[in-house]
Order: structure tokens, then sequence, then C-alpha cells
């Protein structure tokens, strides 16, 4: 047997009651006691309550998103403000601040009596913001296109040109056009207006408009339309002068210019971000010794008898002989400056300066300067005039065939005999190579080969070569007007100055002008010649009379009742300017009245004329008497009521 003794088994007794808050501790190999369970309650009918999740997950994932984000602008920040300020603050500047400048005033330009002959009135150049036209900013990619078509007809431009420049890159600014009217503006805004408050009401409709604009100048405007545009010129499409005084004269008529800088948005200034300017000056006024209405009848007069005559062209000049003053210089056929697109680029010029001509036998009165000045012969000399007259390699005959004349001096200028000319001016040197230094001595005095004075653009100095290279033909046809050229300004100087007592004053255009201050500057004095003395004018003068009065004289037709008149008519043979050979005639008529007391010349040619008569008394004469009648009564200038001198044309030998 095991020593140990069998375990004792408990007898359980009984149960001890337990005690409120008390627990039995378990001993070892106890089981636990069991809880004991309260009755559940009893369920009542109802909804279902949900319970939410915890709202701190979702809370922690927004502020770490917002960290993030605000960490993104810290580095933009710091990027912008500290890494690349400069170069961020440079284009902030270069696209918010534009400039551009402020035309000025362009002067006007007024005849003798203040009448406006070229005047500047409001305009509008049209411009746009290429930036306002992108896919971006209208959200349509053919706003450019879309505009363009709206624009261009009210333009007057092609439709693919405006589209182009809407669609010019890498800047804020472009002009569609310039200096047009207001109403052509007043188009365009109605046009924007109308797309604006369409946009408004249909949200499918873009306002491709908005980014057109405009900006005040001024346009050049001739309110008597083509009067005088030979003298006036016109203004070319970026407001310089582009002919005439316009260009002659530009840095007086122009001023200058000013400059604005500011700030813009949408195209518009921000009146609130400053500005600065630099003010634009006026230009000055230019005041012409032109009287318009003599250019009128001048103008009128020449025009018609081109159309009649079926003639190339034409002019007229009328001047002060006491002054040398320009009253009118008439063109045709002309041109209108307002309207360039429907000009003539032949007719744009001034011809009176610009065409150089054979003069033919109104030249032949500064031969017969040279004689009287030399006293070679006076008017009353004898001078025996065959049928022909063979000199050098040529034979010279006049316009007519005639028996021998037997004619007095005057009576050669009075019937314009080329033979009694070369007689003449023969007498001048001992030899015809002294004779010929002399008469070009002459020539040059009467500013033959010269520039007029006018300083006029374009304006030619004709063509007198010196003697020596005369060519053996040129000896003696130079003495009655073939073989030299001048321009139709140079002719009238020379009839000016022998009305003027024998002094040549250069012609002038200009008499002052008048700055914006309102002050006026007169021009300068021209310059004044002695070229042959009173005398010998006196002389020529009674000698021209003769040409208009006496019955065997050549300018009949240019007499005009009560004046004593002087004057000469020429007939050349025209070089061709497109062959540069002979072909056709310059017919011409110089001259001016009163005879014995000087107070207009009146000059006239036409180049060419193809129909009826082409002889200068003939179609010249007329105008001449035309023209100076005109002038007379409206400068008021009476009849001296002396008679004429009524010199011998010819002798009984």
């Amino acid at each position: 047997m095991s020593d140990r003794e069998p375990p004792r088994r408990r007898v359980p007794g009984p149960a001890r009651p337990v005690r409120p808050g008390s627990q039995r501790r378990p001993g070892p190999g106890a089981r636990p006691a069991r809880p004991v369970r309260r009755p559940a309650p009893p369920r009542q009918a109802g909804p279902t309550v949900l319970r939410l999740g915890s709202p701190r997950p979702r809370l922690r994932m927004v502020g770490l998103a917002l960290a993030l984000v605000m960490v993104a602008f810290v580095v933009r920040l710091l990027q912008v403000q500290a890494v690349d300020a400069s170069t961020y603050a440079a284009k902030a500047q270069q696209n918010r601040y534009v400039g551009r400048t402020l035309a000025a005033e362009r002067g006007g330009i007024t005849d003798r009596d203040g009448v406006e002959l070229a005047t500047s009135v409001d305009a509008y150049d049209i411009t746009a913001d290429p930036t306002m036209f992108t896919a971006k900013a209208t959200k349509t990619s053919d706003a450019p296109e879309q505009a363009a078509a709206l624009l261009a007809p009210i333009l007057g431009q092609d439709a693919d040109t405006v589209a182009r420049k809407l669609r010019t890159k890498h800047t804020q600014y472009v002009r569609l056009a310039r200096r047009l009217t207001p109403q052509v503006w007043n188009q365009i805004k109605d046009l924007k207006s109308a797309l604006t408050a369409k946009a408004g009401t249909d949200k499918t409709t873009v306002n491709v408009l908005a980014g057109v604009f405009s900006e005040p100048t001024t346009k050049r405007v001739y309110p008597n339309s083509d009067l005088a545009a030979g003298i006036l010129g016109w203004v070319n499409a970026d407001g310089k002068g582009g002919g005439g005084v316009e260009q002659q004269l530009e840095k007086v008529l122009s001023g200058k210019d000013g400059k604005i800088r500011y700030a813009q948005s949408g195209g518009r200034q921000v009146p609130t971000a400053g500005s600065t300017e630099t003010p634009a000056v006026a230009g000055s006024d230019v005041e012409l010794t032109i009287d318009r209405d003599i250019q009128w009848a001048a103008q009128n007069a020449i025009t018609d008898q081109v159309k009649k005559s079926k003639a190339d062209r034409g002019y007229v000049i009328v001047q002060d002989t006491r002054t040398g003053q320009i009253l009118a210089m008439a063109n045709s056929p002309g041109f209108d400056p307002n309207d360039l697109s429907q000009a003539n680029s032949a007719a744009m010029g001034n011809a009176a300066l610009q065409d150089a001509f054979e003069p033919g036998s109104t030249a032949k009165v500064m031969s017969m300067a040279a004689v009287l000045e030399e006293n070679v012969a006076t008017p009353a000399t004898h001078v025996v005039v065959p049928n022909r007259l063979h000199r050098g390699d040529r034979l010279f005959q006049d316009d007519i065939d005639h028996k021998t004349w037997n004619l007095t001096l005057n009576g050669v200028l009075a019937k314009s005999s080329n033979i009694g000319t070369i007689l003449a001016a023969g007498q001048l040197g001992k030899t015809q190579r002294q004779a010929n230094q002399v008469l070009y001595s002459y020539l040059r005095k009467f500013g033959i080969g010269s520039a007029t004075g006018l300083g006029f653009p374009g304006e030619t100095s004709g063509i007198l070569a010196p003697p020596g290279k005369w060519s053996t033909s040129q000896q003696y046809t130079i003495p009655f007007g073939q073989g030299v050229s001048i321009n139709a300004m140079q002719a009238a100087s020379v009839y000016s100055t022998i009305a003027n007592g024998g002094v040549r004053i250069e012609p002038t255009l200009v008499r002052g002008t008048k700055g914006p201050d309102g002050r006026f500057t007169p021009a300068a004095k021209p310059k004044k010649t002695r070229v042959v003395s009173e005398k010998t004018a006196k002389n020529l003068a009674q000698m021209l009379e003769s040409v208009v009065d006496d019955e065997e004289g050549t300018g009949a037709k240019a007499r005009i009742p009560g004046y004593r008149v002087a004057g000469k008519t020429g007939t050349a043979n025209r070089v061709d300017p497109a062959t540069g050979k002979y072909h056709g005639y310059t017919s011409s008529f110089a001259g001016f009245a009163p005879a014995d007391k000087p107070r207009i010349t009146v000059y006239c040619a036409i180049q060419n004329a193809t129909k009826g008569n082409y002889f200068g008394g003939q179609i010249c004469g007329p105008i001449y008497k035309q023209v100076m009648e005109f002038a007379l009564k409206t400068l008021q200038v009476p009849p001296t009521g002396a008679q004429p001198a009524r010199l011998p044309v010819d002798f009984t030998p």
C-alpha cells in the first residue's frame, strides 16, 4: 500500500449567501462564476437609428490636402517674388503700359486773302489689340476671320489683309487703317454696340469686335477739289507731304508730334494708373501769293482749250510784275488731291515747273533785249529779210513763204521773223562766236538755265548749253527759241522782267507763315537783278505792243478793249519726251498789261495740239485775253488812257 492517504472528499455544505458588492474569489481549479444575465427589455417598434463613423480620419485628410496646397502656393510665391521677381516685373510693365504718338495738327494753306486751300479735319486711326482675338479670349477659333469679314467692307480693305493683322503675335497694338472719317468710326462703333447687345441676350454670340478701337488724328482736306492741286500737292498715307507745297514746306506745316505712355487694360486706358505725355506742337499755317479767283479763271481757261485742241497738256501762269508774286499757276490735266486713287500719275506734278520745252518765238524778246542793250540797233533799224537764209549747214525760213521783207527791228518782232532775228542777233559780235557769247550772257541774266528761286519739288532748270558747245545749227536757232529748253515759269519771268523796267525779281509763291501763336512771319524778300536798262525795257514794251496792236502783228487775238497790251506769240517744234524726236508743236503766248504801266504778266503754253489750229497766236492768244481781262478786273487795275506808240513795222527802201 501506498504511504499516502487517499484524498478526502469534501462534502459541500449549504451555500453561503453572497453579499451585494462582494465577490467570491475563485480558488485554484475553480470555475469562474458566470455573470448573471438580466432579462432583455422588450423591443419597441420604430425607425432604425444609423450610427455615423468617426469624422476624425476625414478631417485629417482634408487638413493634409489644404496643407499641400498652401505649400505649393508658398513655393510659387517665393519663386515669383524672390527668385524671378525682376523678370516678371519687366514682363508686367511691358504688357501693362503702351505708348503711342500724338499727331501734331498740320498747318493750313490759304491764298493771299486767307481763303482755305488745304486744311485738316478730325479723323480716326482704327486700331486693334490682337490678344483679344485669340481662341482663348473669344472662345472661338476664327475670331480674326469673323471680325475681318465685318470690318473689310467698312475699311475698304481686303478681308485676308485685315485678318492677318488681327492674328499678329507678341503685341497688343496694330493699326488697321489710317485717317478715316468720323462717319467710318461711327459705323464700327454701331456694329460693336449691336454685337454687345446681342451677346448679352444670346450666350452663343461672341462680340468679335471687342478688341477694335480708335485713335483721334486728322485728315487732310482740299475744299476746292482740284483747284491749284499742282501747287498744293498732297499728303500721303503717313501724313507727310507727297508733292507740291505740302512736300516743300513739310517741316513748317507738320509741326512736331508728341508722345504718350499709359497703362491699359482691354485696350482702354486705365485713368488711375497715371501716364506720361509730351504734348504735340501744331504746325504753322502757310499763306500763298495765289489769288483763288484768278487761279480759278486760269484753270478753267486752259482746261477748256486743252480739251478743244485734244492736246497733251497746257499751263497758264499769272504774275504780279511789280513784286514777282505768282497770282496763279494752272495746269491741265490736273488731279483731285482728295482722291488720289482716281488720279493719273502723269498729271500729279506741276507741269508748269517740271516740263522743259523749247519756247519758240516768245524767246525772241531776249535776243531783241540784247541787241538794244548792246546798242547795235534800235526799234527803227532797217532789216532786210529774204525768203530763205543760208547759215552753217542749214537753210532757214520763216513760218510762211514771202518775198523779201523790208522790216524795222520792231517789224521783225511784230511779224515774228526767224530770219530777221538771226540777222539782228548776228550783230552782237564781230564774229559768230563772239555773238554767241554775248547772247548767252543775256539768256543767263534772264534766268534761263537756272532754277527760278521757288525751290519747288521736281522743278527743272531747263537746258542751256554753254556757247562753246553750241552746234552749228544751234548758233542760229537759239536766237529764235529752238535748241534751248525752259519751263513755263522761266518764260513768264522774262516778260515780268521787261515789264518791271528791266529788273528781274525772283518769283515767289509764299507770302509768309502764321505760327500756332498767331504771329505772322513774312517770307524773305526775293532777290532782284538788273538785266537791261529801263530804256531798253521801255523800247521792248513798245515793240511788244506792235505784236498785238498792229495789223501786221501775230497777236491780234490777245487784244483787250480799253487796255494797252504787250505780248508775243510762239509756235515751236516740240520734242516728244517719249521718243526724243521732234513731233508736234508747243504753242504759246506771253505778255503783260497795261503795256505802258505794267501790272500783270500772263504766260500760256499748250503742248501738242492735235485738233484745229496749233499756232500760238490762235489758241493761246484767246486764253491770254480771257485770263488777263479777269485778273485786271479782279485787281481793279484801270486802263491808263494813253495811246500806244505804234512804232513802224516796215520801211520803204
